[in-house]
């Protein structure tokens, strides 16, 4: 399937390299969704005390919504394999939209529970296929950048949208928070049917499914998913857990954790074109690189939880732009591998969410039948150095074939 055989009039080669407002569309979605996952991160202490469960149980939330992620991306992939991409932007927001209200109204926390999972199956296959959309929007040697530029949407959303709805949160009470989650997408919703149009989104898919599964078989395609799995759980193994984090350990009240999210979120955006731009130029070297450096800022987030408020904002922010600088890169390696495929895309996105799912439960673990919590930095950077391994593992895989 060949993503950029046709740029659109909006390209970035035919706008000086600007990036077209079809992009942007999709950053807008992108921030909808970005919200709506890193929202309860805010919300961890309230949501425990009005439910009436454990912080590690309310943290279950995150991997439930992860895992619907994983489960979501293949099966909706499938189903929409041949519907013109902009329908099936919109048609997985509207999913996003009626699962936030969902949430909304949940009376208990199993009926959150199931909510959260609702909402979280147009995750997966909302990026995958705009990730696609995306790289065809522009010319080869920008494709890191259009995919960075979309994820932007995410980086915005822990920067604005996150705590925004950890202070709504805590003034108005977290059904609140939803509340106002839905109506970024409806918003969204607007903006894509406004913004894309459909010669640029393209069609469905021109193979057939058995085709887009193939590439399944690939065992380069495996590794970069598995490499994407473990190498992005480290984040969420500590962020899922950051404000008991800084709470607990860092010394700030509840009030004070919204201002700390702000930082992550500049961080996030600075690491996201960071790691665009470097996956650009060198995208095996921006690979190993960002996967190294994220392991070296969880080591030192460990230690500068214990040395005062001052030390723990900056290890969040250069958490932020450690763990998103690997997620361009991540996503290019896959999309390389697996040459466009809108399922290996959508299935890579799944990857980052299972890695969330398993950062959240093995932090509840660490917490409740470990170390405890002033643990889950280090066990966070074991799990990125496995990610790291693999990677490795993948690039000398390929040097023969390099050579030969």
């Amino acid at each position: 399937m060949n993503t950029t055989s046709a740029l659109p009039s909006g390209s970035f080669g035919a706008r000086r390299g600007k990036p077209p407002l079809a992009l942007y569309a999709l950053t807008i979605g992108a921030f909808g969704i970005g919200t709506t996952e890193f929202v309860i991160m805010g919300l961890l202490l309230q949501l425990a005390a009005d439910l009436h469960t454990s912080v590690a149980t309310a943290g279950l939330l995150i991997s439930g919504y992860a895992l619907g992620v994983f489960a979501g991306a293949p099966l909706l992939t499938a189903a929409m394999a041949r519907v013109p991409r902009k329908t099936a932007l919109l048609a997985l927001m509207a999913i996003f939209t009626l699962g936030n209200v969902a949430c909304a109204l949940a009376p208990n926390y199993g009926l959150l529970m199931a909510a959260r999972i609702v909402t979280s199956l147009a995750h997966g296959t909302f990026f995958g296929i705009g990730a696609v959309v995306a790289t065809g929007l522009v010319p080869a040697e920008r494709k890191a950048s259009a995919i960075s530029t979309m994820f932007t949407g995410l980086t915005v959303a822990t920067l604005l949208g996150v705590p925004a709805g950890a202070w709504l949160g805590l003034h108005e009470g977290w059904r609140a928070t939803f509340w106002a989650v839905s109506a970024i997408g409806v918003l969204a919703m607007a903006v894509i049917a406004l913004a894309v149009p459909a010669r640029a989104a393209g069609s469905g898919s021109a193979v057939s499914l058995g085709e887009e599964l193939a590439v399944l078989r690939r065992p380069q395609v495996l590794l970069g998913l598995g490499t994407t799995v473990l190498g992005f759980a480290g984040v969420f193994l500590v962020f899922t857990f950051i404000q008991p984090l800084l709470t607990q350990l860092a010394g700030f009240d509840q009030a004070g954790v919204s201002a700390v999210l702000l930082v992550f979120g500049v961080g996030m955006i600075a690491g996201n074109v960071i790691g665009g731009r470097w996956a650009d130029k060198a995208p095996k070297g921006a690979l190993l690189g960002t996967l190294v450096a994220l392991a070296l800022v969880l080591v030192a987030m460990g230690l500068a939880m214990g040395w005062g408020r001052g030390a723990a904002t900056v290890a969040v922010g250069l958490l932020g732009a450690a763990g998103f600088a690997t997620v361009a890169p991540l996503q290019l390696r896959v999309l390389t591998q697996a040459q466009g495929a809108s399922m290996a895309s959508s299935l890579n996105i799944a990857a980052f969410n299972l890695g969330n799912a398993l950062g959240a439960w093995l932090g509840g673990v660490v917490i409740e039948r470990g170390p405890g919590l002033a643990a889950l930095p280090y066990a966070a950077a074991l799990l990125t150095l496995g990610g790291l391994g693999l990677a490795w593992i993948s690039l000398r895989a390929e040097r023969p074939k390099l050579e030969a």
